[in-house]
């Protein structure tokens, strides 16, 4: 598995303000991008033409997490606009091989997220179709909730089976993760974390993701 990553959400950005906003963040390793539609979960933010924009003016790469119905559809658009990872709910989608093969084939890729309460071991045998597995903690739909624990055993489970595996297979964490919750997500196996309150609602966001992956990366050597 790759090194610890820190890829704030920008749920947690002044959306007025976004260009300069990211550029609050480049000390990241990516750029999260949330976008859900009101469907698939009870809030609204933002969609493909706008995603594309920041696409255009991002200086770092962009990690799509799409919290939306349809997404067989919508996703591949995502990959087409240029982005460089496409995660998609397996709750939402019928056809998640197919779709995961489809973000490989233009371009980007393949993320698929899972809810708290979704089980990880029906898709083990689609971790080669991946590049990476987003186990969220929290209820997808909101920023600032707080981590749920219950979902460590999860993230273990799917960090065994990816070792067992030998394939160069993320493991995203988004929900809650913060100085307090990013060491015990690590110490789980993941190693790419979704941050947003915790990086843009501090002073410094350069300092908060610098602390956060280094608390991950000493979470991992101990």
């Amino acid at each position: 598995m790759s090194k610890c990553c820190i890829n704030p959400s920008i749920l947690s950005a002044d959306f007025v303000n976004l260009e300069a906003e990211l550029e609050r963040i480049s000390a990241a390793d990516a750029v999260h991008v949330d976008v859900m539609d009101n469907h698939f979960v009870p809030n609204l933010t933002i969609g493909l033409p706008v995603v594309e924009r920041i696409q255009q003016v991002s200086k770092l790469p962009l990690d799509a997490h799409l919290m939306i119905s349809d997404v067989d559809r919508w996703a591949p658009l995502y990959a087409e606009a240029g982005l460089a990872s496409v995660t998609f709910h397996v709750e939402a989608s019928t056809a998640p091989i197919k779709l995961a093969r489809d973000l490989r084939d233009r371009g980007a890729k393949a993320g698929m997220a899972l809810r708290p309460a979704t089980p990880v071991e029906p898709y083990l045998d689609m971790l080669p179709e991946l590049d990476m597995l987003l186990i969220m903690t929290v209820e997808p739909g909101f920023g600032g909730q707080k981590f749920l624990d219950v979902t460590l055993p999860k993230i273990r489970r799917a960090a065994d089976a990816v070792r067992g595996s030998g394939l160069p297979l993320a493991i995203q964490v988004d929900g809650g993760i913060s100085a307090e919750t990013i060491e015990r997500a690590a110490e789980a196996g993941a190693n790419v974390f979704v941050a947003g309150s915790a990086v843009y609602g501090s002073g410094d966001p350069a300092d908060a993701i610098r602390k956060l992956r280094a608390s991950a990366e000493a979470a991992v050597q101990e």
